[in-house]
């Protein structure tokens, strides 16, 4: 995009884009419909090699929709999906599985395995996508953990037993375990009080810097937003309305982010409500 506050895009001379480095992720016209139900409707979005971007937006917006279809579990009915330069939309099989190595993903409710205890549940991308040795992905499990500031005594529990922050952080270190190019956080600090909220912040930012990850980020959580991105982008109406750095949102100059970063019921963003 040509400058923050800006929509669409300006082609750039040949020879400039010729020399501008290929993004981690470059999404291109992003089409995905539910029967009547537009929910991306020409998406474009660049993530650069070691960027952390932010897509912020309402409920029902198509964060997690634009997610699935990068993971490939949803199908656009349009648009292009590269990572590093190769198209992901339509890959099956072994192909999808080798790119799928490169993603690790921190889900919003964690969608812990409540029949395994801790360990194996952040060994489990290295037992069975990796078929690494149990013993091997224990040890890497209990390192993992303790990046995430969680001892080996937490790796014997149940999840059953976890609190709704260390759910968080079993997730952020099942997200590292394989050590990704690519981390996906879905709401990350969603359910959390805004302490422990913070504490994730801080443990995504140490985290992502130590792998020298890419990172694509969806929330409604202004205060995570800032804290994580280098970059945020405004996802509304199916596309992204508004993208720039963290430092120019309070200056963008859009009405509709404007309205959401500061929580206002008045504004262009119209909420749906029913009567009761």
């Amino acid at each position: 995009m040509t400058g923050p506050s800006q929509i669409a895009e300006t082609p750039a001379a040949p020879t400039a884009a010729a020399s501008l480095p290929t993004p981690k992720i470059r999404i291109r016209g992003l089409n995905k419909a539910f029967g009547d139900k537009v929910v991306l409707d020409g998406l474009d979005l660049d993530v650069g090699v070691g960027e952390s971007v932010v897509v912020i937006g309402g409920s029902g917006t198509g964060k997690s929709v634009m997610l699935k279809c990068i993971l490939g579990l949803l199908h656009p009915e349009a648009g292009s999906i590269e990572v590093d330069g190769e198209e992901v939309v339509g890959l099956r099989g072994q192909q999808r599985d080798r790119m799928l190595r490169k993603f690790g993903m921190l889900f919003q409710n964690g969608a812990l395995f409540d029949s395994l205890p801790v360990w194996e549940n952040v060994a489990f991308g290295l037992i069975e996508g990796a078929r690494m040795a149990r013993a091997e992905a224990k040890e890497i499990a209990f390192d993992k953990l303790a990046a995430v500031g969680l001892g080996p005594d937490v790796g014997q529990l149940a999840p059953a037993e976890l609190s709704g922050g260390m759910r968080k952080r079993v997730g952020l270190a099942r997200a590292i375990a394989t050590e990704p190019e690519v981390i996906f956080f879905d709401e990350p600090t969603t359910g959390l009080d805004p302490i422990m909220g913070d504490v994730i912040n801080d443990l995504i930012i140490k985290c992502v810097r130590e792998l020298g990850a890419t990172a694509l980020s969806i929330t409604h959580d202004m205060a995570s937003a800032r804290k994580i991105a280098d970059r945020i982008a405004m996802l509304h109406d199916g596309k992204i309305i508004w993208a720039g750095p963290v430092a120019e949102i309070d200056a963008s100059g859009s009405a509709h982010v404007e309205q959401f970063i500061h929580g206002r019921a008045e504004g262009p963003i119209q909420m749906q409500l029913r009567d009761l």
